[in-house]
């Protein structure tokens, strides 16, 4: 990485910090983003250039989330079905603590805050519709569906409404205050039955559309 790429990823950790720092304390509504640039001590066009909307801010791992799902197929093992690769994804992350789930009791604050924003809940509607949709394409694009086949989009919908699924359970959880190991043994179960579930309808569809996984 070459130290002007370094600079700009270190400014623009700066600017997510300090936005951050600003919405915990007083709620993401009432902080302007004259106020975040002022407290980061740059422009307000200096903020844009690296956020374009006051939500991206918040959700600085957007584009990663919304991509995870179609990522996880498309790299999927050899002989690993799409339902089966985002279980696997899910309870691997779960393991390890990944961020992007929250699960950890620092994720409290973050999920009150968005609690108490209509605007930041319905950016995380967007970003799990873009997910979602994401996914469709990647199913789509390995399987003999036709174009303007619904069938991609119907089962991304069934494996991407269990993630979000599952991802609202720890945050419900998170936010009660429930300990860290009790929410991932609670959870893990719980993606592991509705999967086992889940699976021998959803993993059919490869088989059916000639996926060579």
């Amino acid at each position: 990485m070459g130290l002007r790429e370094l600079k700009k990823q270190q400014t623009r950790a700066a600017l997510s910090d300090t936005a951050m720092g600003l919405f915990v304390e007083r709620g993401f509504d009432r902080v302007a983003v004259a106020e975040v640039a002022r407290a980061a001590g740059v422009s307000v066009n200096t903020v844009f250039n690296y956020f374009p909307t006051k939500e991206d801010l918040f959700f600085d791992r957007q584009a990663e989330v919304e991509a995870h799902l179609a990522e996880v197929v498309r790299n999927r093992p050899d002989g690993s079905s799409a339902a089966g690769a985002v279980c696997a994804d899910l309870l691997a992350g779960l393991e390890r603590n990944e961020p992007t789930l929250a699960l950890s009791a620092e994720a409290r604050t973050f999920w009150r805050v968005v609690a108490d924003s209509p605007a930041l809940q319905a950016r995380g509607r967007e970003i799990a519709e873009r997910s979602e949709a994401a996914l469709a394409a990647a199913l789509a694009e390995e399987s003999a569906a036709g174009p303007g086949d619904p069938l991609p989009a119907v089962l991304a919908g069934a494996i991407a409404g269990a993630h979000r699924a599952v991802t609202a359970e720890i945050r419900r959880r998170v936010v009660a205050g429930e300990p860290e190991e009790s929410i991932r043994g609670a959870v893990t179960g719980a993606v592991g039955r509705a999967f086992a579930l889940l699976r021998p309808g959803l993993d059919g569809f490869a088989e059916g559309a000639g996926n060579s996984r």
